[in-house]
C-alpha cells in the first residue's frame, strides 16, 4: 500500500495546502548540502530560531538554529521526547518500512531513544561501563594503533591523512575496547559510513552490523572478557538481549563517526590555522585548545536526529504541535550570532558547544573521543614532525550529507622516515598487519529487497 502524503506541520508555510511542499527547504536537497552554513544561515534569516524543514523522503519537521532554543529542547524532556514512537508521521502510516531514514530515525531499544526513568536505567549501563576503562590504557591503544598505521606511510612522504589515518583509527580502537579482531575494522568503517550518510546500502550495512555484534555478544556471554560488550552483559541493571545488541550498536556507530571526523577536522586546523601552526611545538594555542575550537566551528555532526513534541507548545515563537518532529541544529546553534558575536575570535578551554548535544542526552563517551583524538594527532606530529599539506592552495575536498560534512580528503607530505627492522620476536605479527590484503568491505548482499528489510525489521 502507498503511504499518504507527508502533512507538513501547521504554522509552516507548506500548510497552504495539505500536499504542498514548495518553498519549505529539504534538509537533504542539493542547495542544502551544497554549503549547509549558508543554507542554515539563511533559515535564520527568512525564520528565525526555528524553521520548517523536509527530512529524507520530504517529511515534515522544524530544525533548531538557535543556540538557546537548542538548550531548551535538549533539557526540557516533559515537553521534547527522544522517543521516535511520539512521531505522528509514523503513527499515522506516513513513513514506509523502507525510508532510508529510519535507521537514524526509527525507536531502538537504548538509552538515546528513551527518557525518564527509562532513560536513566539504560544509560547508568552504559557510562558505567565505559567507567571501567583505564583512560591511560586507551591511550596506549591509540598509540599503538596510530603507529600501526603511520608505520605504512612513513617512508613514502606523502599520505592521506582522512583515507589513511582518520577513517581508520577510531574503528581499530572500538575494535580493540569490544574485544573484536583488527581484520574487522575495514568492514565496519564502511558500513558504519553507508549507515550515516543514507546511502543505498544503509538497510544492507545496518544489517551486518547488528549480525556482527550480535555474534560478538553472543560469544561474549559464553566467554566474558575485560571489555564493553562483557560489562554491558553482566551489570546489574540485567540489560535483555536487544538492549546489549542496539547499545552495542549505537556506542560503536556513534563513537566512529564522530571520532573520525573530529580528527580530520582537527588535522585541518592545525596544517591550516596560523593560531596552531603546522607544527604544535610553538604553536600559540594547543592541542586540546584546537579541538574545542573545532567541536564549534566544525562539529562531528551538524544536525543532530530526533526530538518529537510530546504537547502543543512554542519554541523559538513557532507553534509547535503534539508530534512533530525537531532535529537540533548543534552547528547553527554553535555559530549563533546571538551568543558569539565574532566567530574569529578563539574559544579558549570554553566547552559550552553543543557538538555532544545536551541535557540528560549528553554524550557519555565525549571524553574518550578528546583522548582519542589528542592521542593520534601527537602520535602522528612526534613521528613525522615536518608534515604539511601537499597543496595549500586548494580548499578542503567535503562531502556534505544530511547530517553532517564530512573531510574527504587531506593529503600532506613530509620527510620519508624508512621504517627501522624490528626485532625478531614481534617481526612476524608486525608484518601481517603491515602487508595483509584488505578485507572484502561488506558480505554480498542478500538476494532479494524483502530478504534485506525482514532481516534488519525482525533479525
Amino acid at each position: 500500500m502507498t503511504a499518504p502524503p507527508p502533512v507538513p506541520p501547521p504554522g509552516c508555510p507548506a500548510h497552504a495546502g495539505a500536499t504542498a511542499t514548495e518553498g519549505i527547504t529539504r534538509l537533504y536537497g542539493p542547495e542544502t548540502i551544497a554549503d549547509p552554513g549558508a543554507a542554515y544561515e539563511r533559515l535564520r534569516a527568512e525564520h528565525g530560531a526555528v524553521a520548517p524543514i523536509l527530512v529524507d523522503g520530504d517529511f515534515p519537521g522544524w530544525l533548531v538554529l538557535g543556540y538557546r532554543e537548542n538548550l531548551e529542547v535538549m533539557r526540557t524532556p516533559s515537553r521534547f521526547s527522544r522517543d521516535a514512537r511520539n512521531w505522528r508521521d509514523w503513527r499515522e502510516g506516513r513513513i514506509p518500512p523502507d525510508a532510508t531514514i529510519l535507521p537514524i530515525m526509527e525507536y531502538r531499544p537504548d538509552c538515546v531513544s528513551s527518557d525518564g526513568a527509562e532513560h536513566q536505567r539504560l544509560r547508568s549501563v552504559v557510562t558505567e561501563s565505559l567507567d571501567r576503562f583505564d583512560r591511560r590504557g586507551i591511550r596506549k591503544h591509540v598509540q599503538r594503533l596510530s603507529h600501526d598505521l603511520i608505520d605504512r606511510i612513513a617512508a613514502d612522504g606523502h599520505a592521506d591523512l582522512v583515507a589513511q589515518f582518520a577513517q581508520q583509527l577510531p574503528m581499530l580502537v572500538i575494535a580493540q575496547l569490544y574485544g573484536l579482531p583488527d581484520e574487522m575494522g575495514p568492514q565496519l568503517v564502511q558500513a558504519s559510513a553507508e549507515l550515516m550518510m543514507q546511502s543505498e546500502r544503509a538497510l544492507e550495512s545496518n544489517e551486518f552490523i547488528l549480525r556482527t555484534l550480535r555474534d560478538l555478544a553472543d560469544r561474549k556471554r559464553r566467554e566474558p572478557a575485560a571489555d564493553f560488550p562483557s560489562w554491558l552483559i553482566e551489570h546489574p541493571n540485567k540489560l535483555s538481549e536487544d538492549e546489549v545488541l542496539h547499545h552495542l550498536r549505537l556506542v560503536m556507530v556513534a563513537a566512529n563517526e564522530l571520532t573520525i571526523a573530529l580528527i580530520a577536522n582537527t588535522l585541518r586546523v592545525v596544517l591550516t590555522d596560523d593560531r596552531f601552526a603546522a607544527s604544535l611545538a610553538g604553536a600559540r594555542l594547543s592541542l586540546p585548545d584546537a579541538v574545542e575550537q573545532v567541536l564549534w566551528d566544525e562539529p562531528p555532526l551538524w544536525v543532530i536526529p530526533g526530538r518529537w513534541a510530546l504537547v502543543d507548545t512554542e519554541l523559538g515563537g513557532r507553534r509547535i504541535r503534539a508530534g512533530d518532529l525537531l532535529v537540533l541544529g548543534v552547528m547553527a546553534g554553535n555559530v549563533d550570532p546571538q551568543i558569539r558575536t565574532d566567530l574569529t575570535v578563539p574559544v579558549h578551554h570554553n566547552r559550552a558547544h553543543l557538538a555532544f548535544s545536551g541535557g540528560a542526552h549528553l554524550c557519555p563517551g565525549q571524553d574518550i573521543g578528546r583522548a582519542i583524538t589528542d592521542t593520534a594527532i601527537d602520535t602522528l606530529n612526534s613521528r613525522l614532525p615536518d608534515i604539511r599539506l601537499a597543496h595549500p592552495d586548494r580548499p578542503p575536498a567535503w562531502h556534505a550529507a544530511t547530517w553532517a560534512r564530512y573531510l574527504t580528503s587531506l593529503p600532506v607530505v613530509f620527510t620519508p622516515v624508512p621504517l627501522v627492522e624490528p626485532p625478531e620476536w614481534v617481526r612476524p605479527a608486525r608484518a601481517d598487519r603491515a602487508t595483509r590484503p584488505p578485507e572484502p568491505l561488506l558480505p554480498p548482499p542478500p538476494t532479494t529487497w524483502w530478504a534485506r528489510l525482514s532481516t534488519w525489521l525482525f533479525g
